[in-house]
């Protein structure tokens, strides 16, 4: 059985010898790279498992990094573990946006950061659920595909806005708290402002035009899908 292959990507060789001793002790393979433009090019040479990403970076910076990979088919699904020095909110939502799994910023402790990298493979590992296709009035959501349609026509959405929509349009009506979507969109150590949920939710409403408000704010507590009923035509 092959190795979980993770690409460490930092200017730092300190923090990058850390990170490759204590990732292979845990039994995954790892391979570095110490710039964007270097970490691009071996990502489409031979994809990783999981990436893990320094935001700060010569040539090609972390975002634009995240950018790149989600716009290519060959690597739009490589798990990406962002590093931040800056510990800034607002740095978090650009990188979500951009396609991140998850954040630990700079100076991290190594145990919590391998346990937020098995999170996040265990999440792509998880089996298939017993329905891969959610259909929401006229929207549907093919999960094992990674799409989304809505009257047919092919919606837009970052990793973490599909995740948002697949998990509440599966329960409608259940309310959901911002600390459940959070786990539900970064894995289990998610230790993120709550508030960042508000902003991810607010795109995927103006994506959504017409049907925003079937996601339904519930005042103190988070966010659920108003059922809608699946209409037919008659004959």
């Amino acid at each position: 059985m092959s190795k979980t292959q993770i690409l460490v990507v930092d200017d730092e060789p300190a923090i990058v010898d850390i990170l490759v001793y204590n990732l292979s002790k845990e039994g995954f393979e790892i391979s570095s790279a110490s710039d964007g433009r270097e970490a691009i090019q071996k990502c489409q040479a031979s994809p990783p498992d999981l990436m893990i990403l320094d935001l700060m970076l010569p040539h090609i910076d972390g975002l634009q990094v995240c950018r790149r990979l989600r716009s290519d088919p060959r690597t739009q699904n490589i798990r990406i573990l962002m590093l931040t020095a800056k510990g800034d909110e607002t740095d978090e939502i650009v990188g979500f946006n951009m396609g991140a799994d998850d954040f630990v910023a700079k100076p991290f402790r190594v145990k919590p950061l391998i346990e937020r990298v098995k999170a996040l493979l265990r999440r792509r590992d998880t089996g298939a659920d017993a329905t891969d296709v959610v259909v929401f009035g006229p929207i549907e959501i093919d999960k094992t595909n990674h799409v989304v349609r809505k009257d047919g026509a092919e919606l837009t959405l970052t990793p973490t806005e599909f995740r948002l929509l697949w998990t509440l349009a599966r329960q409608p009506g259940r309310t959901f708290s911002r600390h459940e979507l959070l786990d539900c969109c970064r894995g289990e150590d998610a230790n993120s402002m709550e508030r960042t949920i508000d902003v991810h939710i607010r795109a995927l409403r103006k994506k959504l035009d017409d049907l925003a408000d079937s996601i339904e704010t519930v005042r103190g507590i988070g966010y659920r899908c108003k059922p809608i009923k699946n209409e037919t035509n008659a004959g």
